[in-house]
């Protein structure tokens, strides 16, 4: 999944940004409020975690910010303050959830993960289309009773393709999906083709059907045909 953190303190971003990576994530980082200002304005995310105290402003606007344009991202609060007025605050203004500083990564990373299954997949531990199952929280497929061996990025698209089921979603869209705010420097969109042809095959000699489908000039749409 896409992921902003939004965070001055550099060893404890570039921290939750290793781990979360590692998780099989593409993550950005703000580090001030008129950086995360940007990058809200520009990007979509999946989930966004926000400290309260940034240079140059306060997190509860981000959320403000981001509920005005009617965001879709999971929104979870990370703070050292650990007032109640701040969390409900944050709650009251469209927050998720709210994490008080220190906390441990791999409750972070369980709690981005139930929100974000939350928001898109109804709460559901296992996601099915057809004959496609996935367990989000192993990051296991499997293909009727057959598992599947997919890349971070193989898995991460599917994801992505099974969330946004039966709509076009553009070369962009899924380049910011793989590597975030990164697409923007990259000179093509090739490496796409090849992720989306090898996860096609892999999906076919599986067993399942095809239901991926480029729409020329645009993007991708995968659906039941």
């Amino acid at each position: 999944m896409k992921i902003l953190i939004i965070e001055d303190e550099n060893i404890l971003a570039n921290s939750i940004q290793q781990y979360l990576q590692t998780e099989g994530n593409s993550c950005d980082t703000a580090a001030t409020f008129a950086e995360a200002q940007i990058k809200i304005g520009v990007y979509s995310y999946d989930c966004i975690l926000v400290d309260i105290t940034l240079p140059g402003g306060n997190g509860l606007d981000i959320v403000k910010a981001l509920k005005a344009q009617q965001s879709t991202a999971g929104i979870i609060i990370i703070s050292a303050k650990n007032a109640l007025d701040d969390k409900l605050k944050g709650l009251y203004l469209g927050a998720d959830d709210y994490l008080t500083k220190p906390f441990h990564l791999s409750e972070l990373n369980a709690r981005i993960i139930a929100l974000v299954r939350r928001r898109e997949f109804h709460g559901q531990k296992e996601i099915l289309f057809q004959e496609i199952k996935i367990l989000p929280d192993e990051k296991n497929v499997w293909i009727s009773n057959k598992k599947l061996s997919l890349t971070r990025s193989e898995y991460e698209l599917l994801i992505y393709f099974i969330a946004n089921k039966n709509r076009v979603l553009s070369k962009e869209s899924i380049a910011e999906q793989l590597v975030g705010d990164q697409a923007d420097m990259l000179d093509s969109f090739n490496f796409i083709y090849s992720h989306v042809k090898n996860l096609r095959r892999k999906l076919i000699d599986a067993g399942a059907a095809d239901y991926l489908q480029a729409v020329y000039g645009v993007g991708y749409k995968f659906s039941v045909h």
